[in-house]
């Protein structure tokens, strides 16, 4: 038998199995919203100090770093109310500097890929740092997820949260103008996890921000997830060249791997042999949404793990959704459970704008200008 959400906490409380503690006083018990906890993680090579922040709301627990405003622990329980992490991660910061393949990132200024690292804005060409091949990947090289955020802890009524702040200066990665970047991490108090982005310029700019938390939802170093159960509610997905760049084509996904209008495993169709699978050793492909841009976040994508129950949903008002099937992942990342990570070992589900965005006037537009304010909301609802 399925439990609901709110069976499952109460199951795990009185089994005495969600004892962390992370603030203390009745009123804020009272509220569901329990003070956010900083300790220290660790140091980058100058001195410079690294913390993380522990938050727990509605059953969700919640570790997070100033370092690349990184998702290091997301616990969730099961059907039975046992908890697990189901995000990859480190447990040191000198891992997350030097080998992490953005692992729980905040990225920017522009997720996804650009093509050449260039794009052109009012007639003005624009060279971006390149990392992937002769392509720009993630913001370049020293993305979003590769600074240290300035952190504010927050309860509000029954929410608890982060507000985290980043100024991007003129020119930093080739990006025009100085964008001053909130992203606030929000757990509510039946769990979910919201994240809305805020971002301003002072200079006509691109962005495109999202968060890069890999999943397995029978929990972190426990294997593959090719027989995770996704849904996602895209018709067209975008085709991408030997590059994993966009061709500008919105193809259909009926009578393709592509296609996850109706839930089903990731294995199915995994090693189908279709072209685009084979030059991405899976899926690593931006899904065009049905919905369109939206004014509020709606329901695209639902993730579960049948061994646990566990279910993930998204909802966004983003237009795109890039699925990457953990196809980089090769055994020589150990994680915070001592495991390694091999191939198909976890999967993102990164909401956003589309890649190349700025190359392909046929795809929403990414602009960003003086005057206006960059604002999408993404929220992760979990259940067992």
């Amino acid at each position: 038998m399925e439990l609901n959400r709110r069976t499952v906490i109460a199951g795990a409380a009185a089994a005495g199995l969600a004892t962390t503690t992370l603030g203390t006083g009745s009123a804020e018990a009272a509220s569901g919203g329990r003070r956010p906890v900083k300790e220290h993680f660790g140091k980058l090579a100058d001195g410079t100090k690294i913390y993380r922040w522990s938050l727990e709301n509605g059953g969700t627990r919640l570790k997070v770093l100033n370092w690349g405003g990184v998702v290091q622990s997301l616990e969730i329980p099961d059907r039975r109310g046992h908890y697990a992490n189901v995000s990859l991660g480190f447990d040191n910061i000198d891992d997350y500097v030097a080998k992490t393949p953005y692992f729980g990132a905040l990225i920017g200024r522009y997720g996804n890929r650009i093509a050449k690292g260039q794009f052109t804005l009012d007639g003005k060409s624009h060279q971006l740092s390149v990392n992937d091949g002769v392509n720009s990947l993630h913001g370049g090289k020293q993305g979003f997820d590769k600074h240290v955020w300035d952190v504010e802890p927050f309860t509000k009524g029954t929410d608890v949260g982060l507000h985290l702040h980043y100024t991007s200066v003129d020119g930093e990665m080739g990006y025009p103008g100085t964008l001053k970047a909130t992203v606030t991490y929000t757990l509510t108090r039946h769990g979910d996890w919201r994240i809305d982005y805020e971002a301003t310029t002072d200079k006509a700019t691109v962005v495109n921000l999202t968060s890069h938390v890999y999943w397995n939802l029978a929990g972190e170093g426990s294997g593959t997830i090719e027989d995770h159960e996704l849904r996602i509610a895209a018709s067209r997905y975008t085709p991408t060249d030997s590059g994993l760049i966009p061709t500008g084509e919105l193809a259909k996904v009926a009578g393709t791997p592509f296609d996850f209008r109706h839930a089903k495993p990731i294995g199915r169709d995994i090693r189908a042999g279709h072209e685009q699978q084979v030059q991405a050793k899976g899926y690593d492909h931006n899904w065009a949404l049905d919905k369109g841009i939206t004014t509020r976040p709606e329901h695209v994508a639902t993730l579960r793990d049948p061994r646990s129950g566990r279910t993930l949903k998204i909802a966004t008002d983003q237009p795109g959704l890039q699925f990457y099937s953990g196809n980089f992942l090769d055994g020589t990342l150990t994680g915070t459970g001592g495991r390694t990570y091999r191939q198909g070992d976890a999967l993102c589900l990164e909401t956003q704008h589309f890649p190349d965005s700025p190359n392909h006037a046929n795809f929403p537009s990414t602009v960003l200008r003086p005057g206006h304010t960059y604002r999408t909301t993404t929220v992760h609802t979990f259940s067992a």
